[in-house]
Parts: C-alpha cells; structure tokens; sequence
C-alpha cells in the first residue's frame, strides 16, 4: 500500500458504540463521525481495529437497530476510494458479510500483515492473543462455536440482542474492564506476544486495540508496539504519514 505525498493512514478502535446505553453512547458516536469526517480529507486508508459497536450479530436478514451516522459515514468514505478495512473485536466478532456487501469494506477475523509504505504492519484487535487474556479466551470458545452460533440466532432479535447488550455490559470478561490499566511493559501480555512474533519475521509495527489503554512501546531500535486506546476515554487513533506511526488525541485535530 503506498502512502502518496500529504497523504496518511489511520487507526481506531474500541468504540463500543451503543454502550452502556444508546441514549449515552450518540454523543461519541457523533464525536466519532466528526473525526472521519476530518481524516477522509487526507486518508490513504483507514483501519478500524475491533470493537466499533459494543454488540453486533448478523442474521440472515436482520443487523443490530441503530449507528445511522456511522455506517453511512463509512459508506461515504468508502465509496469516494478510501480504503476501509475493519477487523473484528470481542464485541463484534459473530460480522459476517454485511460490511463487505453493504459498505465494500472488508472483514478481517484475525491477525493480518500489511506492507504500507515499505513498513510492515501487524494489526489485529488483539483479544485473545499472548499468555493472558485466559477468561475471555474460555468464552470466545465458546462465542465462535457453531452450534453456539446456530441457537442463539433462533432466538428472536428483539430477544436475543437485549440478552447480549445486558451481558456486554455486565460481564467484565467480556467488556474487558478489567485489565484496563497498565501492567508494566514486562507484564504486558500483548507486548510479549509482539516480542513473540519479532522471532520469527520483523515488523515495524504492532497495532492493536482491546487493551482501552494508549500505549506506544519500542520493542527493539525499529520495531514499535502501538496500543490505540479507545473512544470512551481517551478518543485516541493512530496516525501514520509514510514514516512514523504515533498516537493522537481527536482534540488535537479538531484545535489544529
């Protein structure tokens, strides 16, 4: 992927949109739909890292109710050829195919590499990756399991989406808030995993989402972890203009 002159590519994630209500999470829904309305201006492409809606199930015929602004946003964005690319998280991983069919916008299920502007990248929403991250890991079992899948999607929606919302809030394995604090770089578990993988192939840059926390940690002299933090606190994203990948806050586009 080449990055043109004037030109960047940006990250977000963990939007958790529609939680803990609806009426709660519009007003950073809308914070985020004036942020892509910015970055479209100089996009090469954007990557969305997981966790945009706090629940998403896709039946046959039936997507969640409601984020108006954002799917139409990212329509927008990716009809004008802005690449999209949108990796599920814990919140979203039962998408299937109505981002790539409604939005164009592929669908990625787990870790990939990109090559952008010379650099390699790692990017995944991070959950379930590494030595930690155990409870989640136990019940992601059983979220992707077949027929786990197949009876939860005879349930009615109206039913079945208010069962998952209440739980999505609730359960802090599932919210993740329970490790939304730094553990020390040594103690970071999607640190050791990225350290993991610089063994086998360097890359240049980890990005991940999950953790809710910002985090930009070298792991070598030219190889760079970057966590995105989320849209709930910190509304943090990733920037990359063709060299460096840095954290911003949405504040400093909007003052700029």
């Amino acid at each position: 992927m080449e990055v043109p002159s004037g030109k960047k590519v940006y990250f977000a994630s963990d939007n958790h949109l529609g939680a803990p209500t609806k009426e709660e999470s519009l007003p950073r829904e809308k914070k985020f739909v004036s942020w892509l309305n910015d970055v479209k201006k100089d996009a090469a492409a954007i990557f969305l890292i997981g966790d945009l809606f706090d629940f998403w199930f896709e039946y046959k015929t039936v997507v969640p109710k409601g984020f108006t602004r954002t799917l139409g946003k990212l329509a927008e964005i990716s009809d004008s050829g802005i690449p999209v690319y949108f990796f599920v998280g814990n919140h979203d991983l039962w998408m299937n195919s109505y981002f790539e069919e409604e939005l164009g916008i592929p669908v990625y299920h787990k870790p990939e590499e990109f090559i952008i502007k010379n650099s390699r990248f790692f990017i995944g929403h991070g959950d379930g990756l590494g030595p930690g991250d155990k409870g989640y890991k136990r019940m992601k079992k059983v979220f992707t399991n077949p027929f786990f899948k197949w009876l939860f999607k005879w349930l009615h929606p109206d039913i079945g989406v208010k069962i998952a919302q209440y739980l999505s809030v609730k359960n802090k394995l599932i919210s993740g808030d329970e490790d939304a604090k730094f553990l020390g770089e040594e103690n970071e578990w999607l640190v050791k995993y990225s350290k993991r993988k610089l063994e086998d192939k360097h890359r240049d840059f980890f990005v991940f989402g999950h953790r809710h926390l910002p985090l930009e940690i070298e792991l070598t002299d030219n190889s760079k972890y970057v966590n995105l933090g989320d849209w709930i606190q910190y509304y943090t994203y990733g920037e990359f203009d063709g060299k460096e990948l840095t954290l911003k806050t949405y504040d400093d586009l909007t003052s700029s």
